[in-house]
């Protein structure tokens, strides 16, 4: 796969003038005449965008709502006349992009650079996978709960803090399904997933003329979550730049579009989220104080898996039905198993977790789960990307698992103690980067092999997107 072009689906009638500007962006161009062969192909190739015609028509608008379910990992770029409520409707249906047709080169070239910049940054990112709340009966889990539920009726800035897989993505939207603006848009911008060059277009949008390829206006994050609330996840990681025109905005509830001279004021709740030590931040002069108590009003934190060990068997349970149910079956994890899920330390949480109890029903050829299972599944999965390995001490690793690099058995006689312990190190030891490609290599292999090929599988074995596993393979040369 070559990385350096790009792969659209067009759904609909072909638009010879779309597909010729498309050609000249990068981009191959693949045509579904209907929404069901746009799915199909969808399961079938991998595509950087979907690109959806939208019309004043409401059913349009149900297209796009329906590819953007049917393919997560995938932006929907929505195209039709210049019209604003039409694009604001586009957008709140699932559409990442709307972009104004008929165009110029560069209008189309910039909306192409938007969507696939913000999937490819959160190729890694993995969403969160429960629908049903924050699962768990533990006094700190219920604590947390009731701090949602206090904060939840008021109109204060929320700051919601907790490790990587702990939920936080959650806990805001719980606070707005509990809020009196429950009714009106909840929107997320995962700030890491988005270049600096593009975050203040996509929160404040911008006027027809603001830059060039701008030929019409384009309704920010902040506009389209008008009356509701707006979720800033990873506040820690945005730009010193972005964080002055995050504090006026959450200030005095005003900005400015890109390009614009009129203030407009915005009618929005925001939560916030970080998993970073936003202090430590503050005192090494990396984020702003004002702008830190401005977001600290109400800080709500998630306790860790590890701290709340009595609502691993209950998450996991959940999880095992609800897999079980979704693959046709109905999987059961002894005792054993259970208290071996206990035992670990989760440095990924719940997302761990569940990708665990995923894996378990989906490769373990018995529905009956024993500790057996249980302890090759932690031996086997990775967490290379975000978290150290845990001490998995009391682990056996199997004597079959395979090696890159044949160790010696044995060293030479004539080598001196000092000798003997350099070739020891230089044998152990490697470039950190070499260390992690040899653990990818190994850890991909493995899922491809468990998925007997099938990529969309070792995808989700391997707790990542499809973009990253196709991503990874091209980069370690797996054809």
């Amino acid at each position: 796969m070559n990385r350096g072009k790009f792969s659209a689906l067009v759904v609909g009638a072909a638009d010879e003038g779309l597909e010729a500007l498309l050609g000249q962006c990068g981009v191959t161009v693949t045509g579904a005449p209907d929404r069901g062969q746009a799915v199909t192909r969808l399961a079938e190739s991998l595509f950087d965008l979907v690109l959806v015609p939208t019309t004043a028509d409401p059913a349009t608008l149900a297209e796009v709502a329906l590819l953007s379910e049917a393919c997560p990992d995938t932006p929907v770029v929505a195209f039709g006349a210049d019209e604003p409520e039409q694009t604001v409707a586009a957008l709140r249906a699932g559409a990442s992009e709307y972009l104004v047709w008929p165009s110029r080169l560069p209008t189309v070239a910039l909306s192409v650079a938007a969507a696939t910049a913000r999937a490819r940054s959160a190729a890694g990112t993995l969403p969160p996978t429960t629908e049903s709340g924050l699962i768990g009966s533990s006094p700190q889990l219920a604590a947390a709960r009731a701090t949602l539920a206090r904060v939840a009726a008021g109109s204060a800035t929320v700051l919601v803090r907790g490790e990587t897989g702990t939920g936080k993505e959650l806990a805001a939207r719980a606070i707005h399904s509990q809020s009196p603006r429950r009714d009106a848009p909840f929107l997320k911008v995962h700030t890491p997933a988005v270049p600096d060059a593009l975050l203040e277009s996509e929160l404040f949008g911008y006027e027809k003329g603001a830059f060039t390829g701008a030929t019409a206006r384009k309704p920010g994050r902040i506009e389209l979550a008008e009356g509701g609330t707006l979720f800033l996840d990873e506040i820690g990681e945005v730009s010193p730049m972005m964080q002055a025109k995050l504090l006026r905005l959450i200030q005095d509830r005003e900005y400015e579009r890109l390009g614009g001279t009129r203030t407009l004021r915005a009618d929005i709740r925001v939560v916030a989220a970080t998993h970073r030590d936003l202090e430590h931040l503050v005192e090494t002069g990396a984020f702003r104080e004002d702008l830190f108590y401005r977001l600290n009003v109400v800080s709500v934190w998630l306790p860790p898996l590890r701290a709340r060990r009595e609502d691993i068997a209950v998450i996991a349970l959940h999880y095992l039905e609800r897999f079980g149910a979704a693959n046709g079956g109905r999987s059961t994890l002894d005792d054993s198993a259970l208290r071996l899920l206990e035992a670990e330390r989760w440095p990924g949480n719940v997302r761990q977790l569940v990708n665990v109890i995923e894996r378990l029903v989906l490769l373990c050829p018995s529905p009956h789960i024993g500790a057996d299972d249980v302890r090759r599944s932690l031996v086997e999965q990775l967490e290379f990307f975000t978290q150290s390995v845990p001490d998995r001490a009391a682990v056996a690793v199997p004597v079959s698992e395979p090696s890159l690099e044949a160790a010696p058995t044995s060293a030479p006689a004539a080598l001196s103690p000092p000798q003997l312990a350099e070739m020891h190190f230089s044998s152990a030891v490697r470039p950190l980067k070499e260390e992690v490609r040899r653990t990818e290599l190994r850890a991909i292999t493995k899922a491809l092999q468990h998925a007997k090929g099938n990529r969309a599988l070792a995808a989700r074995l391997l707790g990542v997107s499809r973009r990253t596993l196709y991503t990874k393979l091209e980069e370690l040369g797996i054809e």
